[in-house]
């Protein structure tokens, strides 16, 4: 029995001198209470640092890893869906390099899969110790808001650490669009997951990639990736739009009628005028939105360029 571990990369030179061990650890667990071969997959992010070169060395140093490298920043969705595809595992997980993941839960997700009826187990964080409390707001209010509009079930507090097996593995690489949105994917696929939760870890070293400004436009590429709530938000302000004007004609025609030509302000206008416009602008850019995603979907990019790998490498010393 084979374990696949996809860890995406993007500039952890500092974290992964203390993910590695850690992790040799756990197969060494594996192997010896479960008779299971951990396999490490280091999917490189195009990053900016040393992470190449120390992946380079593991690859080297242990047999049980290996690594696949970018030719740029593609973002860890491409990092996982890459993962995804050259994984060899008979069940496939998928963790952090920065440890927030702690790596010492994946006997137990194993052990849930081979004893209890279920796909596929995910981690979630039953705290958020340690973030700032409006990043917090936003979250929570996130995950309402998705689960109320879409029809992706994504826990709070839901990580991409999970472990699944090969059937589920094989649906989520059967959806192959170019805008990902992880989270959402593992949920519409369907499959019995458990959740398992655990408190919050901060990162063992570096600096968090994530920006309130970047999960902030992730969020936006979830919610247009699983529901076009959106679409029809926009109709609807249009609707209410008509029907206030409408009604505030007939209110400007029985109050000309009955006290003669009201005294007209340019305030007032303004204020009508703005809020019109403001809808206006408000429902092109929701619409550009989806519009923005299908051209892109039309291109039919790839989904990342794989520039080097350590299975490539190893042909080369073959041959």
């Amino acid at each position: 029995m084979t374990i696949t571990v996809i860890v995406p990369c993007y500039n952890e030179e500092q974290a992964l001198p203390y993910f590695l061990p850690e992790i040799q650890r756990v197969a060494q667990i594996m192997r010896e209470q479960y008779a299971a071969e951990l396999e490490v997959l280091l999917v490189n992010d195009g990053s900016r640092d040393g992470t190449l070169s120390l992946l380079r060395t593991y690859a080297q140093q242990y047999e049980n890893v290996r690594y696949l490298s970018f030719s740029r920043n593609f973002g860890k969705e491409a990092a996982i869906y890459a993962g995804l595809e050259h994984a060899k595992g008979d069940y496939v997980a998928i963790m952090d390099a920065d440890m927030q993941d702690p790596p010492a839960l994946l006997p137990q997700m194993y052990e849930i899969l081979q004893n209890e009826p279920y796909d596929s187990v995910a981690t979630r964080r039953v705290d958020r110790a340690g973030e700032p409390p409006i990043r917090s707001f936003f979250a929570r209010a996130f995950y309402k808001l998705i689960n109320r509009i879409s029809d992706a079930d994504i826990v709070d507090g839901a990580r991409d650490y999970r472990l699944m097996k090969r059937a589920m593995v094989d649906a989520i690489l059967s959806m192959k669009e170019y805008n990902r949105f992880s989270k959402g994917i593992f949920g519409w696929v369907g499959f019995r997951t458990k959740w398992l939760p655990y408190e919050n870890v901060q990162r063992v070293a570096g600096e968090t990639k994530w920006s309130f400004w970047k999960l902030f436009l992730y969020s936006i590429e979830g919610i247009v990736a699983f529901s076009t709530a959106p679409l029809a938000m926009a109709s609807v302000f249009g609707i209410l739009t008509c029907l206030c004007a409408a009604l505030a004609l007939c209110f400007i025609l029985v109050r000309t009628i009955l006290f003669g030509d009201p005294v007209s302000g340019w305030p007032s206008m303004m204020c009508v005028m703005l809020f019109l416009g403001g809808i206006q602008l408000l429902s092109i850019g929701v619409i550009g939105q989806y519009l923005a995603k299908t051209y892109l979907e039309t291109k039919r990019r790839p989904i990342y360029i794989l520039q080097e790998s350590s299975d490539e490498n190893q042909e080369d010393e073959e041959v």
